[in-house]
């Protein structure tokens, strides 16, 4: 053992010393066990060090990556200050920025302008095919204060708020006839309230006015069961008959003549009714449902001329001229400019 070892070296300085002065052999003994105790220490300190250099201490690789870790800079010194000042970042409330950015969504509006020629021209090709637009135009003012509060019931008060504003908005745009935004805003807030009839109605419609029956007759059957409404139904009725869904036609026109609505709505239904007829080729079937309508009135209405020209265009495709010029002609008398009446007149049994 490396103890006993370096302990021996002072018993044998003892033993030449002891011949020469047994008091020399006390001091010696003393005097060398000490020393040994010393240079054991000593010894044992060299030792460790070098095991510590020859492993390669955790003290050497600490100065190695300090000495290959580049200084740092003005600009990393001021970092460092400005995140120890601020301090850590809070957590971001997820609520507040699915409520902004919905802001933003809805605060978003497009202009759609429209060339009033080219509406006249389409106006005279539906006309011509015997069914113009059958919702006659709202007027433009302030949310029914009924649905205002249902959106405030469903919704809380500052939500349903809002959204009682943007569903203003969306009627005024389908009455500008800005189809496109009027869809857009009703159909976003008839999916955050499903329960609102008006938001359905609103879509519904314009969807219609863009051709896309499909989603304008899901729209205006959600809203009409929500809330029943006859003024929505002649709309409903020509979707079914633009996607050639005919018993429904007659369903949607069966529940019009049960509802007693106003003469007008009543006039639309008929002319949707007639028309799926006549798109079958049942002329005789459309024409025998448009007679109501030759009925006199004391007061001539946009709806009575309405039904005139779609019999009379019934007649001129059954091959009927003079009736088809009589009523024709009766328009003529009360509107010279109505649609394409001058065109037709000229125009008829050649």
């Amino acid at each position: 053992m490396p103890g006993d070892r370096s302990s021996s070296s002072p018993r044998r300085d003892d033993r030449s010393g002891g011949g020469r002065s047994g008091g020399g052999r006390d001091g010696g003994g003393r005097a060398g066990r000490s020393s040994g105790r010393d240079s054991a220490g000593r010894s044992g300190d060299s030792r460790d060090g070098n095991r510590n250099e020859r492993r390669g201490g955790t003290g050497g690789r600490d100065d190695r990556s300090k000495k290959d870790r580049p200084p740092l800079t003005e600009a990393d010194r001021r970092s460092m200050d400005v995140k120890r000042r601020r301090g850590p970042k809070p957590e971001p409330d997820r609520e507040a920025e699915k409520e902004r950015e919905r802001e933003k969504i809805e605060a978003r509006t497009t202009e759609q302008w429209i060339d009033e020629g080219s509406v006249r021209d389409s106006a005279r090709a539906a006309a011509a095919r015997a069914s113009a637009q059958p919702i006659e135009r709202r007027e433009v003012g302030e949310l029914d204060p009924e649905v205002a509060a249902q959106l405030h019931d469903a919704l809380g008060a500052q939500r349903g708020a809002r959204l009682a504003e943007r569903l203003a908005q969306a009627s005024e745009a389908l009455d500008r006839e800005r189809f496109d935004e009027a869809k857009r805003i009703a159909a976003a807030i008839a999916k955050e309230a499903p329960t609102i009839a008006s938001a359905h109605e609103v879509a519904g419609l314009a969807n219609y006015r863009l051709g896309r029956y499909k989603p304008a007759a899901a729209s205006l059957e959600i809203s009409n069961d929500l809330h029943e409404n006859p003024e929505i139904l002649p709309a409903l009725a020509d979707c079914y008959r633009a996607l050639e869904r005919w018993s429904a036609v007659e369903r949607i026109w069966l529940q019009i003549r049960e509802s007693s609505p106003a003469h007008h709505i009543l006039a639309e239904g008929r002319i949707v009714a007639a028309g799926a007829l006549a798109d079958r080729g049942d002329l005789a079937g459309a024409i025998e449902l448009m007679l109501p309508a030759t009925k006199n009135t004391k007061s001539v209405k946009d709806h009575h001329l309405r039904q005139w020209y779609v019999l009379a265009d019934f007649y001129d495709r059954l091959g009927d001229p003079l009736k088809a010029r009589r009523w024709f002609g009766m328009i003529a008398e009360h509107d010279r400019d109505y649609y394409d009446i001058q065109t037709r007149l000229r125009h008829i049994g050649r």
